[in-house]
C-alpha cells in the first residue's frame, strides 16, 4: 500500500517549540490544551501526561494570573512534553513563565499594551529562544475591526493577524506562528488561505469551538481537511467540548487519513452486514480500546466476510477475514492461519502486537543500516 501523501505542503519558516520542530519540512505536529484549573497542579500534571501519552507533540496550558504562573513553574518541573502558555493582556505573566521554562508563548502583541512592554516580552523570548504564537479568534476581534467589517469575516481575521505580525516585524522577531480560527468552517478556511499567501511563518490550524465529540470531529475534519489538502498547516489542534485526549486521537486520524502523519494503527473495517461471520462492530470497539498504546504505524483490516475481506487483508500488515467455518488471519499480506470465533479477539490482539514488534525491529534495523552507510 502506498504510504506517501500526494499533498505538496506550503513552504514555511521553521521554529522550535521545545524539541519539536514546527514548519519547514517537519511533520505536522498535533497538540491539545488542558481544561483543568491550572492552579490545581496535580490535576493539570496528570492531564498533561495523559495528553502526551495519547501522542500529542505539544500541550498548551492557560496561565491567566500570576498565581497560575507560579503553578506553571511546578507543572513544568514535572512534565517533559513541550508546553505553550496561553496568556492575555498582562506582559508580566509572559515574562514570568519565560523565566520558568515555557516552550512557546501564545500571546497577541497588540493586546499587551505599550511598546516598551511588548519589547520586554520579545527581548525575553529572543534571549531564551522562545517562539510566539499569534492567535486570532473570530469571537474576540477588536472593536475597531468589528466596526469596520460589521461582523467577523475572513478578511477581518487576517487583518487582525497581520496587525500583530507587524508589531513583531517592527521588533525584528520572526520566530512565530499564527492561527486565524473561527467556528464557522468556511470563514476559517478562507482566512487561512488568505494568510498563507502573505507570511512565511508556520500556521497553527484549528476550527475553534467546533462543538462536542461527534459534531466537532466532523467539522474539524472537513475544515482542516480542505486546508491540509491545499498543503496549508504546520501544527493542528482539534477544539472539542470533550476530553483533550480525544482531540489528540482525532488530530492523528485526520493526518493519517491524508497520509501526512503515521502514528499507531490505521484500522480498515467494514460497517458489517448479514454476511458477517463475526461481530465486526464489537470486535473493532474492543481492539481500538486495547491497542491505543501502540504507536507503530501499521494497517489492520477487520472485514466480516469473504467478499471484500481477502483484498483488504492482503494490503494490510494484519488482516482478519470472516469465513465459514473459521476466520482467516493474514500477516504481511499473506494468509497465515485460521481462527474460530471463540476468544479470537485475544488471539488477534496478540498477532497484532507481534507484528508491531516485528515492524519496529525492522525499522530500527533499517535506520541503523542507513547510519552505517552514511558513516562508512
Amino acid at each position: 500500500m502506498n504510504t506517501q501523501s500526494p499533498i505538496k505542503r506550503r513552504k514555511s519558516r521553521q521554529i522550535m517549540v521545545g524539541d519539536v520542530p514546527v514548519g519547514g519540512d517537519a511533520p505536522i505536529s498535533v497538540q491539545s490544551m488542558t481544561n483543568t484549573e491550572t492552579c490545581d497542579v496535580p490535576a493539570t500534571v496528570a492531564q498533561v501526561n495523559a495528553i502526551a501519552e495519547a501522542g500529542a507533540d505539544i500541550v498548551r496550558v492557560s496561565v491567566p494570573s500570576m498565581d497560575a504562573a507560579e503553578a506553571f513553574r511546578a507543572i513544568r518541573q514535572q512534565v517533559s512534553v513541550p508546553l505553550v502558555a496561553d496568556i492575555h493582556f498582562d506582559h508580566r505573566i509572559a515574562l514570568k513563565v519565560a523565566e520558568y521554562g515555557v516552550d512557546c508563548l501564545r500571546i497577541n502583541p497588540g493586546n499587551i499594551g505599550r511598546d516598551d512592554k511588548v519589547r520586554e516580552v520579545i527581548d525575553s523570548a529572543r534571549d531564551k529562544g522562545i517562539p510566539i504564537r499569534i492567535g486570532v479568534n473570530a469571537g474576540s476581534l477588536g472593536k475597531d475591526l468589528q466596526r469596520k467589517y460589521g461582523e467577523p469575516t475572513a478578511e477581518a481575521l487576517v487583518e487582525s493577524a497581520l496587525h500583530h505580525v507587524d508589531i513583531l516585524d517592527k521588533f525584528d522577531y520572526p520566530d512565530f506562528k499564527v492561527s486565524v480560527k473561527a467556528s464557522e468552517v468556511f470563514m476559517a478556511v478562507d482566512a487561512y488561505r488568505l494568510l498563507a499567501k502573505q507570511i512565511e511563518q508556520p500556521l497553527h490550524l484549528g476550527i475553534t469551538e467546533a462543538g462536542g465529540l461527534r459534531g466537532g470531529t466532523v467539522k474539524s475534519a472537513v475544515g482542516l481537511g480542505m486546508l491540509l489538502m491545499d498543503g496549508i498547516g504546520d501544527t493542528i489542534r482539534i477544539s472539542l467540548a470533550a476530553d483533550p485526549v480525544e482531540e489528540v486521537k482525532v488530530g492523528f486520524e485526520i493526518l493519517k487519513s491524508l497520509k501526512l502523519r503515521a502514528n499507531g494503527i490505521n484500522f480498515i473495517a467494514c460497517p458489517s452486514c448479514s454476511r458477517q461471520n463475526f461481530d465486526v462492530i464489537g470486535t473493532m470497539n474492543t481492539l481500538e480500546q486495547r491497542l491505543e498504546d501502540i504507536r507503530t504505524p501499521m494497517d489492520v483490516a477487520v472485514i466480516g466476510c469473504i467478499v471484500n475481506g481477502p483484498g483488504e487483508a492482503r494490503e494490510a500488515d494484519v488482516g482478519l477475514t470472516g469465513a465459514s467455518p473459521n476466520n482467516l488471519i493474514y500477516v504481511g499480506g499473506e494468509p497465515d492461519h485460521k481462527v474460530s470465533n471463540e476468544d479470537f479477539i485475544d488471539h488477534l490482539e496478540q498477532v497484532i502486537r507481534q507484528r508491531a514488534s516485528a515492524l519496529e525491529e525492522q525499522r530500527a534495523a533499517d535506520e541503523a543500516n542507513i547510519i552505517h552507510k552514511t558513516t562508512a
